[in-house]
């Protein structure tokens, strides 16, 4: 698999953005601005990573993990009162961990030929 073209990977990067854009145009407190910002960062991040390294098999675990944060978010720092941002939340987090497991395969399939295996 070569960098830069695994479609999953770009698709977590994009739910990413929006999660830290969302605070713009969702009505917000500080737990639930907080947490979208740095986990929908950290997604991009990660995204990132998955992109310029098809191989790192760890890089969509660490989608999976965000993903499952996120969707615990607005329950564990309460903000499951704001509709929007909860939300956002939810959706973020099911298409995260989705898209990582969904690149799961794919990511081993990449490590297994870079190693020889």
């Amino acid at each position: 698999m070569k960098a830069w073209t695994r479609w999953q990977d770009w698709a977590v990067a994009v739910v990413g953005a929006y999660a830290a854009l969302c605070p713009l145009w969702t009505i917000t407190n500080d737990p639930a601005m907080t947490s979208l910002i740095v986990l929908g960062v950290l997604l991009v991040l990660a995204s990132l990573w998955s992109l310029a390294q098809p191989g790192a098999v760890s890089s969509e675990y660490v989608h999976i993990a965000l993903g499952v944060l996120m969707f615990v978010a607005p329950w564990v720092l309460g903000y499951s009162m704001l509709t929007g941002a909860s939300w956002t939340s939810w959706v973020v987090g099911v298409l995260a961990a989705g898209l990582g497991l969904w690149a799961l395969p794919e990511s081993n399939k990449a490590h297994h030929a870079a190693m020889g295996h």
